[in-house]
Parts: structure tokens; sequence; C-alpha cells
């Protein structure tokens, strides 16, 4: 089975602080997005990969990915938007469908493998998670009313994984509202959409390593990485 990967990359990033787009932000000299899809060629099972960049930033994105063999596509105004744009523009021979965050810049590689081997053994969507190690309240403004059980909960990373056809019809089917409608705007992942299909959703180990640059603080952490790799 083929192996394509969808890289949302068009955000702006407004956490971080001005600047460039999220994903054109430079971490070692070297924006994520390159960190990304370079981490994502070290993959061995990877083929064809899109990346929705930001409209104003194609020609760019594409000069920057050059040596990676990647297509580029104007992304949309929100993630999802992204994603089935570069849906669209991934090679139909692609049988399965990675779609990462260039947020998570440095996931190993092993991380995509175990993926792509869950999927390539039956299942029909896949995420990489993290048990949840922090104490987890339930508050209502500033008064706590609960404290949750973390024993259950997980931290889900990227790459998210699927069959393609469970993707695309995750992506089809928006919700009864005008536009979008409130599933797809509810949903702050591809797994959510596939979730709110009714279709089943498995887990493998994530890694310490794929965690989201969100934050300035984030990129310090990222560069500390790199420099113990």
């Amino acid at each position: 089975m083929s192996v394509g990967v969808l890289v949302p990359a068009a955000g702006r990033g407004v956490r971080l602080g001005g600047g460039p787009a999220k994903a054109l932000r430079l971490l070692a000299g070297e924006p994520l997005l390159v960190h990304a899809v370079r981490g994502l060629r070290a993959a061995p099972s990877v083929g064809p990969v899109v990346v929705a960049a930001p409209a104003a930033d194609v020609e760019l994105a594409r000069d920057l990915l050059a040596d990676y063999d990647v297509t580029v596509v104007p992304g949309g105004a929100e993630r999802q938007e992204s994603v089935a744009l570069a849906l669209a523009a991934l090679p139909p021979d692609a049988d399965l469908v990675l779609v990462h965050d260039a947020a998570r810049c440095l996931t190993p590689a092993s991380v995509v493998e175990a993926v792509v081997v869950a999927l390539r053994a039956g299942a029909e969507a896949v995420v990489p998670v993290l048990p949840v190690v922090d104490t987890v309240k339930r508050v209502d403004g500033d008064r706590v009313v609960a404290t949750v059980d973390r024993s259950a909960l997980r931290a889900v990373q990227t790459p998210q994984g699927f069959r393609r056809d469970v993707l695309a019809a995750a992506h089809a089917d928006p919700g009864p509202a005008p536009g979008r409608g409130p599933r797809w705007q509810a949903a702050t992942d591809d797994a959510g959409l596939v979730e709110a299909l009714g279709r089943p959703v498995v887990t493998v180990p994530g890694s310490e390593e794929a965690f989201k640059v969100t934050r300035p603080l984030d990129l310090l952490l990222a560069e500390a990485v790199l420099r113990a790799r």
C-alpha cells in the first residue's frame, strides 16, 4: 500500500508572536516546515508528500523544499480546509494517508513507521499518543468542579494515519449547518472528524520529541532536542 503524507502548514501561529507563518519560523536556522519534511523523508514507508502552505508563501515553500520531492499547494483559512486541499492534490495511488502538523517538526521516523504498520495491519485510522501526566481539573469559571481521572486520557500527536477512503469520507461530510458546519468547526484534528462518522480510531505509542511548537518556549525546547541529537 502506497503511503502519502499531507502537511497542513498554512496557519499563522499567533501564539508564537509576530512574524512569518508558523511553519516558516526558524529553528536552528531552518524553517519548522523543512525540519518536518526532512523527518518525514527519513521514514522508509513515506511516498508522495503534499504541503499546504500559506497562499502568499507557496513559491517560497517550493524553494525551501526543493530537495525533498514534495508538492506544494495553497492552503486554506482553516486547518481542515488545508487538509482537504492537500488531499485533493495527492496522487490517486496513495492508499494510506498520513496527516502531519509541520509544528511537530521533530517527530521521529519511528513514530511515522508505527502509524503505517498499524494501518497496514488493517486499522482504518491511527493516532500516536502519550499518557497524560499532569493532574487535570474541570472548572467552571475560576472554580474547580472535578478532578478528571487521567488514567484513561491520552495526549494525541501526529502523524495521524487513515485509509484514504475513510479520510475522504470524513472531509466530504461537513455537517448540517451552512458552509463547514459545527462538526467541522469543532474538530481539532482529523481523527475527530473520523470519530464523528462512527469509525474506529486506534492508538500507537507516540514520542516525547513529537511535541508541538506553539509558544516561544517550545522553540527553546526544540533547539535543546536538536543539540542533544
